[in-house]
């Protein structure tokens, strides 16, 4: 019975256990359904709002796609109008227009276009370019002017075979002128434009003759001038050249102050035609640069010595600094540079009634070029300008009109002729200036270097060594010790000659001008007996030195320098041979008169033929021929002279030409006929002076 009731107990125990099992299964089952029907049900969650917003997304498409519907309906209203309303602009239009396809099929083409062929032939839409080439030829509707019809159509084939299409003139059978304006489309096809160009065609042709007529009225103007330069020179010579030889002759003082007033009023009216023709050349475009070499520092010191005069009677201090460094030989139009100096420098002695003037030239050296950009500039301490009328002074017939200005005459051309001479050279002008403390103009331009500038300068005796300057200037001081220091030598600077001092024996003094120039000079001789002693001196400087004492004129260049410290006396030279044609009586007189100072044996004829006869009778070192003579010009007989040395074998001797023409082209035709040099009127006496040196250097003397 145990045995029976232990094993029920077992069997309770084990089903308890299989139901207990059995319920925590169920439980988890539970657990496992409730989790899947959470999952389910937020899925179908989730599938609800997408299926809510596909909705949504669908219901706004569908709203898209109408709205899209309406503008495609509005948009192709649009294409419809504007291109109805562009074939429209394209029919109201007077040329014509028409559009190819690639294969040169005229699709479409506006009234004006087809108006041409209107009566010739059908030509529309469907017509090849081709065909409508034929119709123009054998219609005549186009004037071949004379060219081969097939080449014609060949011609107008092949030009659009290019992907750019050149313009073409046509002229038609009625005279009407259109210009082709053909583009090639995207697709390969051809918008031609055929533009209706008649009224411009006439316009250029009235041009043209206006042009003729303009270049006919130059052509007048030009042989005007030149004869008026001729016929207001040739009296300008008398007056001015008689002038100044009234001057040198001994006159009372009233009489020379008529002699003066004739002389400057005819220098006055001379440059008022030097200006008026210039300007007129420079407005007409006549103005031709000639570059050749040329000596600039020397240019500059002739510059300086035209104005010396008026430096020398207003007392101003006058200096011209070059920099020592600089090339002196460029190639340039040497005329002109020396015309732009000779006007900015003028004014500035013009405007500057004390103190000083100063033109100082400066530059950069380009040695692979072989170039120098040169910049001039010219102080002074006069009236000054302005600012609002720097602008004003560079125009044409304008003078600053004010008080102190008023006095000063002139026609206002200068500056404006000098700017225009500047740009025409590729420079620039420009000015500072203080109203009331004075003005420095300057202008920049560049140049082309003959030889480079020299490191040292040239070589002086071996003995000079050391020098005494006597020199109170600042200005002349600060110039003259640069140049003494590039020679090499040592120097003492002295206030006067009469300074305490113990020094050394120099081996060369410089005295400069000053009220006791002479005694100084005395002075420094008595002191230094045998020591050489050089006068400074200006240029209209009339002061008398001692016997022995050698002269500087200032202001002077470098080498005028080197070679005065090397000068020695020259033997006498022989008497000048010059032969002179010229046929007026008081331009003989005048002539005769400027050669008096010379030693010279003059000759004087009053034409060619017997300018002729002279040189074949006689030998001369020097011929001045007039150029405008009765009988035989001085072309003329210069050519037969020419002739009649290459007969005898000699060489040429230099023909100087006389005349009182000014043109452009002149100075060509002279030389062409074998003259050599060329002189304009009214002469100069310093012109032919310097002339008649530099062409017979050593057979010259001055009294």
């Amino acid at each position: 019975m145990a045995a029976e009731h232990s094993l029920a107990e077992q069997d309770i125990r084990q089903e308890r256990r299989a139901r207990l099992s059995a319920e925590r299964l169920l439980e988890q089952k539970q657990a496992e359904l409730t989790a899947a029907n959470r999952k389910l049900s937020a899925h179908a969650l989730d599938l609800s709002g997408q299926i809510v917003t596909q909705r949504r997304v669908v219901k706004e498409l569908e709203g898209q796609n109408t709205r899209v519907e309406k503008d495609l309906q509005a948009a192709n209203h649009k294409v419809v109008a504007v291109e109805r309303l562009l074939w429209d602009a394209i029919d109201t239009i007077h040329d014509g227009f028409a559009l190819f396809d690639a294969n040169l099929k005229l699709i479409a083409a506006n009234p004006p276009y087809l108006a041409a062929f209107e009566g010739a032939g059908s030509v529309g839409p469907g017509s090849f370019y081709g065909d409508i080439i034929d119709l123009c030829i054998d219609e005549g509707i186009v004037d071949l002017n004379g060219q081969d019809p097939d080449e014609w159509h060949a011609m107008m084939l092949s030009r659009w075979s290019p992907m750019q299409i050149e313009p073409l003139t046509l002229r038609f059978w009625n005279g009407i002128y259109v210009k082709m304006m053909d583009r090639r489309t995207s697709d390969g096809g051809v918008v031609s434009m055929v533009l209706n160009i008649t009224d411009n065609v006439l316009r250029e042709g009235e041009l043209r003759d206006a042009r003729d007529k303009a270049q006919a009225a130059d052509r007048a103007k030009s042989a005007f001038l030149a004869k008026m330069s001729h016929e207001l020179r040739t009296p300008m010579n008398g007056v001015v050249g008689m002038a100044e030889l009234l001057m040198e002759n001994g006159l009372d003082e009233e009489s020379t102050l008529y002699a003066q007033t004739i002389h400057s009023s005819g220098e006055a009216l001379l440059e008022i035609i030097n200006d008026v023709l210039d300007f007129s050349k420079i407005e007409a475009e006549k103005i031709q640069l000639k570059p050749l070499p040329f000596d600039l520092e020397l240019l500059v010191q002739d510059v300086g010595r035209i104005v010396q005069p008026t430096v020398q009677q207003k007392g101003l201090d006058f200096q011209i600094d070059y920099d020592q460094y600089l090339p002196s030989d460029y190639i340039g139009d040497a005329g002109r540079i020396r015309q732009i100096l000779t006007n900015l420098v003028g004014n500035a002695v013009k405007f500057t009634d004390s103190g000083h003037v100063m033109v100082r030239v400066v530059g950069i050296v380009d040695d692979e070029a072989q170039q120098c950009q040169l910049h001039f500039t010219v102080e002074d301490s006069g009236l000054g300008v302005e600012a609002s009328m720097v602008d004003h002074i560079f125009g044409e017939f304008n003078q600053i009109e004010d008080e102190a200005n008023r006095k000063y005459e002139g026609t206002g051309l200068g500056l404006s002729i000098s700017r225009k001479l500047v740009e025409l050279m590729g420079g620039e002008v420009w000015i500072n200036s203080v109203k009331g403390e004075g003005a420095c103009f300057g202008f920049q331009i560049t140049l082309s270097v003959v030889s480079p500038a020299q490191s040292a300068p040239a070589m002086i005796p071996r003995n000079f060594k050391t020098a005494i300057v006597i020199e109170p200037n600042p200005m002349d001081l600060d110039i003259l010790t640069r140049q003494m220091t590039l020679l090499g030598l040592e120097f003492t600077i002295l206030p006067n000659a009469a300074t305490p001092r113990r020094l050394l024996t120099p081996d060369i003094i410089f005295v400069s001008h000053t009220a006791n120039s002479v005694a100084d000079v005395e002075t420094m001789q008595a002191q230094f007996p045998g020591v050489p002693v050089v006068a400074m001196l200006v240029t209209a400087d009339p002061l008398q030195v001692p016997d022995g004492v050698a002269t500087l004129r200032k202001p002077f260049r470098r080498e005028d320098l080197f070679n005065c410290i090397q000068a020695a006396p020259k033997p006498a030279a022989r008497p000048l041979q010059i032969l002179a044609a010229e046929d007026n009586k008081t331009n003989q007189l005048v002539f005769r008169k400027m050669l008096k100072d010379l030693s010279v044996d003059l000759t004087l004829v009053q034409n060619g033929v017997e300018a002729v006869d002279a040189f074949k009778a006689g030998e001369f070192d020097l011929v001045f021929m007039d150029i405008s003579m009765p009988e035989m010009d001085g072309m003329e007989a210069s050519r037969i002279i020419r002739q009649c040395e290459q007969d005898r074998g000699t060489p040429p001797v230099p023909i100087i030409a006389m005349t009182a023409h000014a043109m452009g082209g002149d100075e060509e035709r002279i030389k062409e006929a074998g003259l050599s040099h060329y002189l304009t009127k009214p002469l100069k006496k310093d012109k032919i002076h310097d002339l008649i040196r530099e062409l017979t250097s050593d057979a010259t003397a001055t009294n």
